[in-house]
């Protein structure tokens, strides 16, 4: 394949994925004529639209645009969530372009900068948008590649220059596997993605492949309890780098912080949940190693707003809290749940939540039951199957029936802000990583109407 610089052409097949979008804002911002396909359309593919990105949502060869017919200096990007029977990619396929993985060229544009990488089963898009953030707010030359939307910047994309960078290194398809990371932190290392690993002692054993990809361990991160042989990270715990003396003021975390490096008094961190705040000490972490000004970094950590749907508070009043969040695994949900009741001890709390994939359903049925089961009241909307076909026995309703919340029951989305406004829980969160975060735009104008 051709250098990246003699391309001038890139059509992004599945444009409107999140990791997917943040490298079409890269091409884009590097002169490339950029396009795409996607199946729907999106506040992500509309914000694509108007930075200038001619997006396609029918899967016709004939909606191609007339600069592809150069194919010569053409690049086409793809994600495995594509569907073989896909037109436009079986188009691109028998024409011989050039085609490329997205995991594949966040490699080659990341391979000759200072390349910060976060994987981990959970926790990814927080860390590295918290560590975008800093680089950033510490006027050091970084861009970055995020998972989510950065509240501070309304986007999934951070660019003030181009020696750093800061990536998600992704488990799925073993995709981080091909990222050349000089610092990495590994956040988490829990069971997930059997569908593609088959048992959890192959996913660990590709996040020891990973790990092994930084070559001095010292510029590798991880909680104490999963053994990688790099610098620990822990919350009141032994560790490299250590968050000691949290407690909660004014609705914020406010914590000391002991690293290799120095010691930090009365940091403030804003998003609730102790999972978050071991995000945000790993973050601090790979900021220094990058070398990030020590002095600035208290006031850059307290100014960051976190991520869209990571726990983002919908409405805030007396009467209703609502959270938006992403969570689709049980340990996700027990981290939600810690935080939540954390912040809220005295309120009853109502979960809605859109299981998603029928064999992540499956794999954790039991855990999924147990995690729902601590919340005050459960509603659950049918399975969310993404690129998957349906498993016979795998449901929303076998897996109601084994949650031992009193209150618990079966909605659809369309019902789903007349249920919750039937609801006498204070605190209610929406929670999932389907699209039920498209209806959160509903529930809220139906609850402050």
């Amino acid at each position: 394949m051709k250098a990246l610089q003699n391309i001038q052409t890139v059509y992004f097949v599945g444009i409107g994925g999140i990791g997917m979008s943040a490298l079409a804002r890269y091409m884009k911002l590097q002169g490339k004529d950029v396009f795409g396909y996607d199946k729907t359309a999106t506040e992500l593919t509309d914000a694509l639209q108007r930075e200038g990105i001619q997006i396609t949502f029918e899967d016709r060869v004939s909606e191609l645009p007339a600069a592809i017919e150069n194919t010569s200096d053409t690049l086409v990007v793809y994600t495995p969530a594509i569907p073989t029977s896909n037109n436009i990619l079986t188009y691109f396929q028998q024409a011989g372009v050039a085609m490329m993985k997205r995991a594949a060229l966040l490699g080659k544009v990341t391979q000759h900068t200072l390349c910060l990488a976060v994987a981990g089963t959970h926790g990814k898009t927080t860390t590295s948008a918290i560590l975008g953030h800093l680089l950033a707010a510490c006027d050091m030359p970084v861009t970055a590649f995020l998972g989510g939307i950065a509240e501070n910047y309304d986007s999934n994309f951070i660019h003030k220059g181009s020696e750093i960078t800061v990536v998600e290194a992704d488990e799925f398809d073993r995709s981080f596997l091909q990222l050349h990371p000089n610092i990495a932190c590994v956040t988490s290392m829990d069971a997930d993605h059997l569908d593609i690993y088959g048992e959890s002692a192959e996913i660990e054993s590709a996040f020891h492949e990973f790990s092994n990809l930084v070559s001095d361990k010292k510029q590798l991160l991880h909680p104490v309890e999963v053994p990688l042989g790099g610098h620990t990270v822990a919350i009141d715990a032994s560790a490299d780098y250590e968050a000691r003396n949290v407690r909660i003021e004014d609705g914020v975390y406010v914590f000391d912080l002991k690293t290799p490096q120095t010691h930090f008094r009365d940091l403030r961190f804003s998003l609730p949940g102790h999972h978050n705040l071991q995000n945000a000490i790993t973050a601090l972490g790979m900021a220094l190693l990058a070398g990030s000004p020590t002095q600035q970094l208290p006031k850059a950590l307290a100014s960051f707003q976190g991520v869209q749907r990571r726990f983002s508070y919908r409405i805030k009043r007396e009467d209703l809290v609502v959270i938006d969040d992403y969570a689709h695994h049980p340990t996700e949900l027990n981290a939600l749940f810690q935080a939540v009741a954390e912040m809220f001890p005295e309120d009853q709390k109502l979960i809605v939540f859109q299981p998603h994939l029928f064999s992540r359903t499956r794999d954790f049925e039991a855990e999924f039951a147990q995690s729902l089961s601590q919340f005050d009241e459960v509603l659950l909307l049918p399975i969310y199957p993404a690129r998957e076909a349906p498993i016979a026995g795998v449901s929303s309703e076998r897996l109601l029936a084994l949650i031992s919340s009193e209150k618990k029951g079966l909605i659809t989305k369309q019902a789903m802000a007349d249920q919750m406004s039937y609801s006498s829980c204070r605190v209610q969160l929406i929670v999932g990583a389907g699209d039920i975060g498209a209806e959160v735009k509903n529930v809220i104008k139906k609850r402050i109407a």
